[in-house]
């Protein structure tokens, strides 16, 4: 948290009557921070770009070209867009208020507190991310035991995040790597496509002449589809973390909040989870309209540019690559896909592949579990913990994740280690989220906000699309799932 205490306090307090306070504290004023420079405030853009690597990018998008062409990344590219403007809005509600948009959505009904902890938690607890490595290092590796890798996988990653000084500056740091690494192999993607068949890029932008199409069932369900769908870009609740990240980079009005840091390595910051308003005062919406700007700019640059980029190209990939082959049942197409990059361009660039595919599973979970710990830490902190010492939120985020690794351990135990299956449930399940966030963002920042920095109505027309976006598929793959099994 920035030492902000060097700045006069209002002799009388005074509290905004804007934000809802029905079920939480009204905010008290405060003057909206100094912006700082665009190159200082990279970061959370990358962070959230690589929370969706290991699922969208690198598994559930190349499987449905593999199998059905390249026609329906529009969808793709409409689930990007939509996540842009989603991440952009949370970005406005923490920007203006230090709080995460979580707690925002508990403002308006206290029963948001359980549900969003729930839609967290519930699509992950199965590890079906770390599962993945394991699978993957089967291939690079040979045979392994995929129940001791898994859960070494998940030591590691609770590990970081509990040890880690401040949290988000080990997120930052190791998915900047992440995003890096997958940034130079999508160079090699390129060109390995255009080698192997050049006409490939023609076929995919032919496809978005398909636009509004879905593929038929019997070569991909409905809800491997939806569930894509959401994970273009950083699905489900994980798309709500840039709420948090923008608070711990002290963006804003996050300046004026504490940051979750190692209960063990780091130093406790003091301070309340509740935020604050500024007025509507010059001064004010100078700094409001430079921090606005700037946000955009990085989220567009990075995790917009970024999702794309890597759905469209690795996508690509797969189309050229498994064209004629049997992709197989579950991670059975990766493995196909790096035997054919490995007859063409030689074993070291197969193994790259792989490689790649691991670290960007490995860097998702780790985003997911952050998530979890997160979302449960923050909001049992400003419901349940608000006045405790002991349990701070930093305390309460590592035994989360604790308890998480505990309960990781006794699905694998149980025997469940299909990666795909698992990541299909997840994604599916993040898409009924997403249909639930997006219906109270247009609540939130269109109505409980001041009018001075409220969603206006160019967005609010693209907020409600997103709203009949996610809703549509999420109906219409009810609607299948009730036929097929009743």
């Amino acid at each position: 948290m920035t030492d902000i205490s060097s700045e006069a306090a209002p002799q009388v307090e005074e509290y905004s009557s804007e934000i809802p306070h029905k079920h939480l504290p009204a905010t008290r004023y405060r003057d909206l921070p100094e912006p700082i420079k665009f190159g200082a405030l990279l970061g959370p853009g990358v962070v959230l770009a690589a929370a969706g690597i290991g699922s969208g990018e690198f598994v559930l998008w190349p499987n449905i070209a593999a199998r059905a062409g390249l026609d329906f990344l529009w969808a793709a590219l409409f689930g990007a867009t939509f996540m842009f403007f989603i991440a952009t809005e949370a970005i406005r509600y923490t920007l203006a208020t230090g709080e995460t948009i979580i707690t925002g959505f508990a403002r308006l009904w206290k029963g948001w507190t359980i549900g969003f902890v729930l839609m967290a938690l519930l699509p992950n607890l199965f590890p079906g991310y770390a599962t993945g490595v394991a699978i993957m290092a089967g291939f690079v590796f040979g045979p392994v035991n995929v129940p001791v890798v898994t859960v070494a996988s998940l030591v590691v990653i609770v590990l970081l995040l509990v040890l880690s000084p401040v949290v988000y500056t080990m997120m930052e740091r190791a998915q900047m790597g992440m995003v890096v690494a997958m940034a130079a192999f999508l160079v090699l993607a390129v060109a390995f496509v255009t080698i192997i068949d050049a006409g490939v890029w023609v076929d995919m932008f032919a496809g978005f002449g398909s636009t509004g199409s879905i593929p038929q069932s019997d070569v991909v369900d409905l809800p491997a589809f939806a569930g894509a769908i959401a994970f273009a870009g950083a699905g489900g609740t994980a798309v709500l973390l840039i709420s948090n990240y923008v608070r711990d980079k002290n963006l804003g009005m996050g300046a004026r909040i504490p940051r979750i840091v190692s209960p063990i390595t780091g130093q406790e910051e003091a301070g309340s989870n509740l935020g604050f308003m500024f007025k509507d005062t010059d001064e004010n919406m100078r700094r409001w309209r430079r921090w606005w700007k700037i946000t955009n700019r990085e989220q567009l640059l990075t995790f917009f540019l970024f999702t794309v980029l890597s759905i469209f190209i690795m996508s690509a990939l797969a189309f050229a690559t498994l064209s004629g082959q049997d992709p197989g049942e579950g991670f059975d197409f990766i493995n196909v896909e790096q035997q054919v990059i490995g007859e063409r361009f030689g074993g070291v660039f197969a193994t790259i592949f792989l490689i790649i595919g691991m670290v960007a599973l490995f860097s998702t979970n780790l985003a997911v579990w952050d998530q979890i710990g997160r979302i449960t830490a923050d909001q049992l902190k400003v419901w349940l913990l608000r006045d405790s010492r002991t349990w701070t939120e930093s305390r309460i985020y590592a035994a989360t994740l604790v308890v998480l690794l505990i309960f990781s351990i006794l699905v694998l135990l149980a025997g469940l280690q299909a990666p795909l299956v698992l990541l299909v449930v997840v994604s599916f399940l993040s898409g009924v989220t997403s249909f639930v966030y997006s219906v109270l963002i247009v609540q939130l920042n269109r109505r409980s906000l001041p009018g001075y920095i409220r969603m206006g109505v160019p967005r609010t027309i693209i907020m409600s699309l997103a709203v009949l976006f996610y809703g549509f598929f999420f109906i219409v793959t009810i609607i299948q799932l009730i036929q097929e099994y009743l």
